[in-house]
C-alpha cells in the first residue's frame, strides 16, 4: 500500500490514461484515435473562457446550482449517533447528478461538430438527463437501456421518450446496464466521424474516466464550503454510492487531501455476497480489462464478465471506475456493501423521517450512514451524497414491498 498520507493527494491520469495500473487507452487503434480526438477537445475547451462561463450559466440557471446541503435532524435523531447532512442533488433539473457531466459533454460534442450523441443507460437518470441537454442544444440523442432496466424505470424511458430521445432496447444477456453498454459502443463506432459516446460515469477508455470526473467535481466543491460555512469544520465522513462511480468521484474528489475525512463508498451486496446475486465489485470484483479499460470486475470462472445484480439498476454494473481501483489499493477510500433489505429500509426511513424520496442507488449510501451514526459518535458528522431522487423507483418499491 502506498503512503499517501500527509500529502496533497490528485487522481488524475497519466500520459495513457493509467491510474496506477487501471484505466488506460482502447486497445482498438481506430477507437484509439477518435478516444484521443475526445481528449484533445476536451483539454482545449476547459481552458476556454467562453466555455466556462457558457458552464457557470447553465450550472446556475438551467441545473440549479448550487445544490443544497441539508441537515437532516430527524433522520440523525432515528440513528442515533453522527449528525446526517445531504447534499441535495435530487434537486438538480432531471433528478440526480448526471446532468453535472451531460452538459459538458454535450457541449463538447457540439464543439466537436458532432451530429449524433450515443449513451448507455441502467436507472435511466443518464439518459433522461442526457436527453434533456441534447434537447437543449438541437442535438440528436440515442439511449441505449437493458429491457429489464426498462420494465423497471418506465417513467424514466418515458421521459426520454418525451424529450424527443431514439430509446433502443437491449435483450441480449441479462439485459442490464453491461449489455447496454456494449450495444451503446457497437452503435458508436459505425460512424465514429459523427457520433458522440456520452459515457455516464467514470468508466471506459482514456479520456472518459477523467471527463466525468472533471465535471462531477462541482458536488464536492460546493458540499466542503457549505459544510464549512454551515459547521466552520470538516465533516468526519463523506459518503457516496458506487456503481460506476461518478457520483462518489465527484463528491470525494475535494476531500482526497484532508486525510481526517473518512470516505466510504458503498456498494450494492444485493442478495447477499454470499450468493451471485450482487454487484460488489471493489469487494470481490478481480483484476482485468472490460469495455475498454483496466479495473476490477466480477468475473464467472473462466475471466469474463459475469452476470450481476442490484435492487438499484443504476449500480447493476460488473465493473467501475479505474479511479475506485486505485484509490482502494492505497487505502485512502473505504468501501463497504448495503444489502436490499438495508437499501429498502433506508429508502423508507428517509421519505418518512424527512419527506425525502431517495433514489434507490443513493439509498445505499444512507443506509450506510444510518447503521454506522451511533458508531461514529454524537459529536461526529456524516455528508451523504444524495445522488438522485426516487420517483422513478416509487412504483417497483411498492411492488417489492407489497403485502
Amino acid at each position: 500500500m502506498m503512503n499517501y498520507k500527509n500529502k496533497k493527494l490528485i487522481v488524475e491520469p497519466d500520459g495513457n490514461g493509467l491510474y496506477g495500473i487501471y484505466g488506460g487507452e482502447a486497445e482498438n487503434p481506430e477507437l484509439r484515435s477518435a478516444m484521443n480526438k475526445i481528449r484533445d477537445a476536451f483539454h482545449n475547451i476547459i481552458k476556454d473562457v467562453k466555455f466556462h462561463d457558457e458552464m457557470i450559466e447553465l450550472k446556475r440557471f438551467y441545473i440549479g446550482r448550487p445544490s443544497p446541503l441539508y441537515f437532516a435532524k430527524r433522520l440523525s435523531e432515528h440513528a442515533g449517533g453522527a449528525k446526517i447532512f445531504l447534499k441535495r442533488e435530487d434537486l438538480n433539473h432531471t433528478g440526480a447528478h448526471k446532468i453535472n457531466h451531460c452538459i459538458g459533454e454535450v457541449l463538447l460534442a457540439k464543439k466537436m461538430g458532432k451530429k449524433k450523441v450515443l449513451a448507455e443507460t441502467g436507472a435511466g437518470q443518464h439518459g433522461v438527463a442526457l436527453a434533456t441537454v441534447c434537447a437543449l442544444m438541437g442535438i440528436e440523442c440515442e439511449i441505449h437501456m437493458g429491457q429489464v432496466d426498462i420494465e423497471k424505470e418506465k417513467p424514466n424511458v418515458n421521459k426520454m421518450k418525451v424529450l424527443g430521445c431514439n430509446v433502443i432496447p437491449v435483450t441480449a444477456g441479462s439485459a442490464t446496464l453491461k449489455e447496454a453498454v456494449d450495444s451503446a459502443f457497437n452503435s458508436y463506432v459505425t460512424d465514429l466521424k459523427n457520433n458522440f459516446y456520452a459515457i455516464g460515469s467514470v468508466v471506459g477508455p482514456a479520456p472518459f474516466p477523467e471527463i466525468v470526473q472533471y465535471f462531477q467535481s462541482i458536488v464536492g466543491q460546493e458540499a466542503k464550503q457549505q459544510f464549512s460555512e454551515l459547521t466552520n469544520t470538516l465533516p468526519s465522513a463523506v459518503v457516496a454510492c458506487v456503481g460506476g462511480g461518478s457520483n462518489s468521484m465527484g463528491i470525494f474528489n475535494s476531500f482526497l487531501s484532508d486525510h481526517e475525512v473518512q470516505l466510504i463508498g458503498v456498494e450494492p451486496s444485493g442478495k447477499g455476497l454470499q450468493t451471485d446475486k450482487h454487484a460488489a465489485t471493489l469487494t470481490k470484483g478481480k483484476f482485468g480489462s472490460l469495455h475498454g479499460f483496466k479495473c476490477l470486475y466480477l468475473q464467472d470462472e473462466n475471466g469474463n464478465p459475469s452476470d450481476t445484480y442490484s435492487i438499484a439498476s443504476g449500480l447493476d454494473y460488473p465493473g467501475v471506475g479505474p479511479q475506485h481501483c486505485y484509490l482502494r489499493d492505497i487505502g485512502r477510500v473505504e468501501y463497504h456493501t448495503i444489502t436490499d433489505d438495508e437499501c429498502l429500509d433506508a429508502f423508507f426511513s428517509l421519505s418518512r423521517k424527512e419527506g425525502i424520496i431517495p433514489a434507490l442507488e443513493s439509498a445505499h449510501a444512507v443506509a450506510w450512514a444510518i447503521k454506522n451514526a451511533r458508531k461514529l459518535g454524537n459529536d461526529k458528522s456524516i455528508i451523504v451524497n444524495l445522488s438522485g431522487r426516487g420517483d422513478k423507483d416509487v412504483d417497483f418499491v411498492l411492488s417489492k414491498t407489497a403485502s
